[in-house]
């Protein structure tokens, strides 16, 4: 099977691996951004309190509820995914993202 691509194409491409070769340093992830920590406390604070565990809960409850309707356990599980990823997401994420290699 032979593949062609056109000038265009072969151009955007060296664009793009050549812009993804400078990538790494101007890589800051987890650097500066002090201005929104109080929103990222705020929102944290909401995943992983009380309001994350209520929401958490009314997925799960949800995703029952359309998995007895449709009478398959895909909507249920659904519906435990997104509460788990609703109680653990935020943490994961701050791990992620704060990880030192």
């Amino acid at each position: 099977m032979k593949v062609t691509m056109s000038k265009k194409t072969v151009r955007t491409a060296g664009v793009v691996m050549g812009l993804a070769l400078l990538a790494p340093g101007l890589a800051m992830a987890g650097s500066g951004g002090t201005e929104f920590t109080e929103v990222y406390d705020l929102l944290s604070g909401w995943a992983k309190g009380t309001l994350g565990k209520i929401i958490a809960l009314a997925i799960f409850i949800v995703g029952l509820a359309a998995g007895i309707v449709r009478q398959s356990v895909v909507a249920a599980v659904a519906g435990i995914a997104g509460a788990m990823i609703m109680n653990y997401g935020p943490s994961v994420i701050e791990n992620i993202v704060t990880a030192v290699i």
